[in-house]
């Protein structure tokens, strides 16, 4: 366990990390929780909307990934401006780092009730790695010294979207941060991702409909990331699904609505490579409501 700890330690110093964006790409439920991915999203619910999502990665791994996401959005009263707020404490190991953005985007309605909508997101993104509770071969002044940093964030998306389908184009971080010790030993880089995603839904018949998606994202010179995933809806109360990280990662989810209102989601993920052998799986919980601006209630309920 302590040499799989001390991997996982190497890479997030060795390779450029961004929690926030690393967690956007390995949230195996975004398709329902669009604005982890794009500001865009913001308002797409027509409602206020509240969810809570929370990730076990790499089950069994000591130090293993861990991510807690908070996240709220809704339209304004004229329908075309929506704000957001969106939370995600990441850790793995020793670093943990906490995320915090509020969001704002402007709708434009077009024909047949589709959606165009532009969004902006900016905040701070709180880096603390604790280095000197590492243990150590032998003494390295490199993991003596703990840091804690602040860097701001700011980020850009659109997204289209109709009765039955949408797409959506994103960079969420825009900037380009280094958490350093000093000007001699950069300790993190902070990744800017462009994010690609779309999905559609088709009818078989009144109680069955499919919609595949998929999520296409670069970051910096890593090789590209597809996702590709789809879900079968039943009676407009239960989703089911599978999805493929071509990286290295197949997963089953599922999605109940629970109320008009109460949406709870569930995906479990399993890695297609060499850490298969020591870890027991990833978990994956997704809670959303949906307020109610009226007696009338919630408007037709959108696909995504």
């Amino acid at each position: 366990m302590r040499y799989l700890l001390a991997i996982l330690i190497g890479l997030s110093l060795l390779v450029s990390i961004d929690t926030s964006a690393q967690q956007q790409a390995s949230y195996a439920q975004y398709m329902f929780n669009g604005l982890a991915i794009n500001p865009a999203y913001a308002g797409s619910h027509e409602a206020l909307s509240v969810s809570f999502l929370s990730r076990f990665q790499n089950v069994g791994l000591e130090g293993a990934p861990n991510t807690q996401t908070f996240s709220a959005h809704s339209p304004l009263v004229n329908q075309r401006m929506a704000v957001g707020l969106m939370v995600i404490h990441d850790k793995i190991g020793v670093i943990g780092q906490t995320g915090i953005n509020a969001i704002y985007a402007y709708r434009i309605p077009m024909d047949n009730d589709a959606i165009l909508s532009f969004g902006l997101q900016g905040g701070i993104g709180m880096y603390n790695a604790r280095y000197s509770q590492l243990e150590t071969y032998q003494p390295d002044l490199l993991f003596a010294q703990d840091v804690r940093q602040t860097r701001p964030n700011f980020g850009a998306g659109v997204f289209y979207s109709t009765n039955s389908w949408y797409a959506g184009l994103s960079v969420p971080h825009m900037i380009n941060n280094v958490f350093s010790r000093g000007s001699d030993f950069k300790t993190v880089k902070q990744s800017t991702p462009i994010i690609v995603s779309g999905g559609y839904v088709f009818a078989i018949n009144p109680m069955f409909k499919i919609k595949p998606n998929f999520l296409f994202k670069v970051v910096d010179n890593r090789p590209v990331e597809l996702d590709l995933n789809a879900h079968l809806l039943f009676d407009d109360v239960l989703w089911v699904g599978m999805s493929y990280k071509f990286s290295n990662a197949f997963t089953l989810m599922s999605e109940i609505q629970v109320t008009d209102q109460f949406r709870f989601g569930y995906a479990y993920s399993v890695t297609t490579g060499l850490l298969r052998t020591a870890e027991l799986g990833s978990h994956e919980i997704l809670i959303n409501y949906r307020f109610k601006f009226n007696m009338k209630g919630i408007v037709t309920p959108r696909y995504f």
